[in-house]
């Protein structure tokens, strides 16, 4: 069953899973794909919107449902559209791109969910890998797409970017992604 907005329930993603119907390899789609950067800054009253402008992943559903896949960040991609500001977010103060160029959400499995599908996984960056899950809006489109889109909350500080000259920079952040996954 799929609600009305396309999004599917939990039973259906459970359905599709156990069935097979997404048994195979599949391949994120960087041009359909997005995964967007909201922070704050000056003591949270500035909002700092970016987007990672490259981005790539894969993913294999086993025949039993089994979920497993990567989506790759490169990280001196951000584009907040400062020039200022994107280069000391690439600089060691926080992304530290020369010595870390990728930001790596590794998934260990998605199941059913009240959403539709709860991913769980790993996201390294700068080195540092942590757990990771959150709640996904999951579709499945007629021409052979699925989507996942998420929004993501991450303390900055559990992967050591902690520069925050005199609390400009908040330490919470969101990540709002729309991940477009293809057959291959």
């Amino acid at each position: 069953m799929q609600a009305s907005s396309g999004h599917m329930t939990a039973p259906a993603v459970r359905a599709l899973l156990t069935a097979g119907a997404l048994a195979g390899e599949w391949v994120l789609d960087p041009r359909k794909s997005s995964i967007r950067l909201k922070s704050r800054s000056m003591w949270g009253l500035a909002p700092v919107n970016g987007v990672f402008r490259e981005v790539s992943g894969n993913g294999t559903v086993s025949p039993d449902g089994e979920v497993s896949g990567t989506v790759t960040v490169t990280a001196a991609s951000i584009d907040t559209g400062n020039i200022r500001r994107d280069t000391h977010l690439r600089s060691a103060d926080f992304f530290d791109c020369g010595d870390h160029p990728d930001i790596t959400f590794t998934t260990d499995g998605i199941r059913p969910s009240g959403q539709g599908a709860a991913v769980t996984g790993a996201l390294t960056v700068r080195g540092r890998t942590r757990p990771l899950s959150f709640d996904a809006v999951a579709s499945v489109r007629g021409d052979g797409e699925v989507w996942l889109d998420a929004e993501v909350h991450v303390n900055r500080a559990d992967f050591g970017l902690t520069w925050n000259q005199v609390g400009l920079v908040s330490m919470n952040n969101t990540l709002t992604i729309h991940a477009v996954f293809t057959r291959r």
